[in-house]
């Protein structure tokens, strides 16, 4: 891979490993900082403990008892099975859950060990991955996971407490390792991210919060279609990671990317090629957006020279009209 900067540490054996991969420890040790964290509110906050409660009745809550229908009443709760054994209309009401479900989806491919800058893309986001955990665990909801690559995908179910936390760290470094093991030529094909996404509808239960942070290559009708789903019954956070190199090219010199199978090689004197490249960043990041606005959810950008603990200080809404 190439890469051209790195931050200055005393010991140069840890500062490879730091910007390339990430430690378990490095991973618990983000807690401290979590902790004046918070997640992004995107539904009605919840009196109870656990941070969220949906704006629409029947998603994040339990069914308590039906009554009859009273005006103002949301039309999505009738219960049309009482109403028609009844002659008369009635309205399901439902409790509050104590938890909301917070589902983390994390992408691990081979695009994603990558950089030029900062750490590699993967780093960001498995500690972006952790401290979204920690926070989860700070506010009482439950932590569930998602670890794909391009040769495997693992789910954890949602869990309280600290255990599941660790359990989900565990997983983002096993990850890697499994990874290394099952090591793959970059032009073979492998899991899709449609495929993923298809993973993930299954998983994540109606009323979830989830997070999905990837540099979504790969994204498609099929991908838009299946975050479709997961928008209809899920409040969803799309997590863009990507290397400052990917987004503009310097204007001079001949860069070769490597991933220790194939060698490429742009030279930014070709005109052509250059705008070929940012070409591809572009529309990539014009369609997350687009399809973030279509389904109602947020989207934020993180690139691999951010610090990740800033990037969640500042609270996101509902993505916008692509500028």
């Amino acid at each position: 891979m190439l890469f051209a900067k790195k931050p200055e540490l005393v010991n140069p054996a840890q500062q490879v490993n730091e910007l390339i991969t990430v430690s378990l420890k490095t991973l618990i040790d983000l807690a401290k900082p979590a902790s004046g964290l918070q997640l992004h509110r995107l539904t009605i906050r919840a009196q109870q403990s656990g941070g969220f409660v949906s704006a629409f009745k029947g998603r994040g809550m339990e069914f308590d008892e039906t009554r009859l229908y009273q005006h103002g009443d949301d039309i999505r709760a009738i219960d049309w099975r009482v109403t028609a054994r009844t002659g008369k209309t009635h309205t399901k009401l439902f409790r509050e859950e104590r938890e909301k479900p917070v589902f983390i989806s994390v992408d691990n491919r081979k695009a994603m060990h990558f950089a030029t800058r900062g750490v590699f893309k993967s780093v960001q986001a498995k500690k972006l991955a952790a401290l979204l955990a920690w926070i989860t665990n700070q506010q009482g909801d439950r932590i569930g996971g998602q670890i794909f690559s391009v040769s495997s995908c693992r789910e954890l179910k949602p869990q309280n407490g600290k255990h599941a936390v660790l359990q989900f760290l565990n997983e983002l470094i096993n990850d890697r390792i499994k990874e290394q093991i099952a090591d793959k030529p970059a032009d073979q094909d492998g899991i899709s991210l449609a495929h993923i996404l298809a993973r993930l509808a299954r998983h994540a239960r109606p009323g979830s919060l989830i997070y999905i942070v990837s540099d979504f290559r790969g994204i498609n009708n099929q991908v838009e279609n299946h975050l479709l789903k997961l928008s209809e019954h899920c409040d969803v956070v799309l997590i863009f990671i990507y290397d400052p190199l990917e987004k503009t090219l310097p204007t001079q010199g001949r860069f070769r990317f490597t991933d220790e199978h194939k060698d490429i090689v742009v030279d930014t004197g070709d005109k052509q090629r250059l705008m070929n490249y940012q070409h591809h960043f572009e529309v990539r990041l014009r369609k997350l957006k687009q399809i973030a606005l279509r389904r109602g959810m947020a989207l934020l950008q993180c690139s691999t020279q951010d610090d990740p603990v800033q990037l969640l200080r500042h609270p996101i809404k509902h993505s916008a009209e692509p500028r």
